[in-house]
């Protein structure tokens, strides 16, 4: 009988990596990617893996190991590219031993982020492959591919995946599981060393693999074409989890022919032979119109070709089986309308969340100053933005609160005020600490600690029991790096501190501590069932 495992798109991904003989993972939570490297924690113990403080640090982890010889996961969500980007393009000049598979969760329609950038831009920007699958046994089968391709054109191979394939299920079978590969550093120094002379000759070397990568395309198992002989007036090309809304539409009942991209770049002699066949294309892909801006290029301004740019698919957002039907010009059935007598529920921080009780004092507080400002982060304490609070006037990137509090209060904003959580304090809320203190900035920074990465489901934090000790030796004056327990009893307490540390001219840090209320019960049922 046939083993197939119902997974979500991450745990295929994960089991993908695992059955690859991926001796490492590295990665930082971020949703939709987190559940990877969580599979593989709870299923593989025998690959290195252990949450790392920011996506930076993970990328350049992985090119280590692979640097050793073996094949190595890195996995973030789209706006981790961001961070990593600096580790991320270089990896494509020095090159890899081991495989290096660079995984992108990307969140059209923001569920969970801030924007909805297209991670294949990065891939198509470090002249890599890319590959991006429309299905969770698609996801499962690329990562061997993946590692192998990445090995034998000795490139890093960019993974793209979207939210609504990374946390939908499907049935996976999986294949035999592979080897480890066996210890082996490179000994080539050239190529890890990129001094400008080296880096000029490696750039050139990765300039000179760009027609090896599009011939890899077009002969990808994951680029297929579904067509008649007859030429069609419409035909769709479709990028990655777009395939499965545009099948849903039955094209070939309509006799429209359909161009699978599942591996970048862009597949040239593929795109040209299939618009020799067609009036005109479609471009479906879910994110933003990348592969469309290329197919412009590549068959000129007068061809017909029809997406996002040209309004035919939403320019914003995921895309649906319903908008690629009309998009089509099918008559798509209307649901029953939404309900008219439902009230919103918006977010909201856990009853008992510590947060809540720094938001009160924090507003209690900066109600006495006229100016004050509140500059917030990364983390459920985002949630302070919403009522009941309305309590922080930012949220831009992890660890824009303290460097936008210095920015505010070099300006002359006074009080600024930075919250930031702990585990994105360590992650990128450090550095800017730092510029803080070197420029004697008068800032107040609340380093709000709940002892767990709680956003994305309470994962260890990197600073846990670490930060009145990073306060210190950054240079934050002793008397001024303040622990505070966040609850309702101690709230004059807090008050008077928060007072306090916005009257002292210089950098101050209040530490309220108090584990978070999920992360508790959790340990209490776990417990619990121990000692039944």
């Amino acid at each position: 009988m046939t083993d197939i495992r119902l997974l979500l798109g991450d745990e295929a991904i994960a089991l993908g990596a695992i059955d690859a003989g991926i001796s490492g993972v590295y990665a930082y939570p971020g949703t939709p990617s987190t559940e990877i490297t969580e599979f593989i924690q709870a299923n593989a113990p025998e690959v290195r893996s252990r949450w790392c403080t920011n996506e930076k640090t993970a990328m350049e982890a992985a090119l280590g190991m692979s640097y050793a010889g073996k094949r190595a996961l890195v996995c973030m969500k789209h706006v981790g590219m961001n961070v990593a980007a600096d580790a991320f393009v270089n990896s494509a000049i020095t090159g890899v031993n081991g495989g290096l598979v660079v995984l992108a969760a990307d969140d059209p329609s923001m569920h969970s982020s801030q924007n909805e950038q297209d991670s294949r831009f990065y891939g198509k920007f470090a002249m890599i492959p890319i590959l991006e699958p429309s299905s969770q046994q698609e996801a499962y089968d690329m990562m061997a591919y993946a590692f192998s391709l990445s090995e034998a054109l000795k490139l890093p191979v960019l993974m793209r995946v979207v939210t609504r394939l990374a946390h939908s299920r499907a049935g996976v079978k999986a294949a035999a599981k592979a080897q480890q590969n066996a210890l082996n550093p490179d000994n080539e120094r050239t190529h890890w060393v990129l001094l400008p002379g080296n880096a000029r000759r490696q750039y050139a070397s990765l300039v000179a693999k760009q027609p090896q990568l599009e011939e890899s395309s077009v002969s990808s198992p994951f680029n297929t074409l579904k067509a008649s002989e007859n030429k069609a007036p419409l035909g769709i090309v479709a990028c990655g989890i777009a395939y499965n809304y545009a099948m849903e539409n039955n094209p070939s009942q309509l006799g429209i022919p359909v161009l699978k991209i599942s591996q970048y770049p862009i597949p040239q002699e593929s795109i040209r032979e299939f618009a020799e066949k067609c009036d005109s294309i479609l471009v479906a892909e879910d994110g933003q119109p990348l592969a469309e801006e290329q197919l412009k290029s590549i068959l000129g301004a007068n061809y017909n070709l029809k997406g996002r740019l040209t309004g035919d698919l939403p320019r914003m957002g995921e895309l649906t089986p319903d908008c690629v039907g009309e998009a089509l010009g099918i008559k798509v059935k209307q649901a029953h309308a939404a309900a008219q007598n439902v009230m919103p529920r918006p977010p909201a921080l856990c009853q008992g969340c510590g947060h809540r009780d720094v938001y009160d004092a924090l507003n209690k507080v900066a109600a006495e100053y006229a100016d004050a400002r509140i500059f917030g982060d990364i983390g459920c304490y985002t949630l302070g933005a919403l009522p009941p609070f309305r309590a922080i006037d930012s949220c831009v990137d992890m660890g824009a609160s303290i460097t936008m509090a210095k920015g505010a209060a070099d300006a002359g904003v006074f009080p600024a005020i930075a919250v930031i959580g702990d585990s994105t304090f360590t992650h990128s809320g450090m550095t800017g600490l730092l510029d803080a203190i070197n420029d004697k900035s008068n800032i107040t920074v609340m380093i709000s600690d709940n002892l767990t990465t709680a956003m994305t489901g309470g994962q260890d934090s990197a600073g846990t029991n670490k930060f009145e000790a990073i306060c210190l030796g950054l240079g934050v004056e002793p008397e001024h790096v303040r622990v505070v327990v966040p609850l309702p009893k101690n709230m004059e307490e807090i008050t008077r501190i928060i007072r306090e540390e916005i009257e002292y001219n210089g950098v101050s840090v209040i530490i309220p501590r108090r584990e978070c209320i999920q992360t508790l019960n959790r340990k209490l049922r776990k417990k619990r069932a121990q000692e039944q």
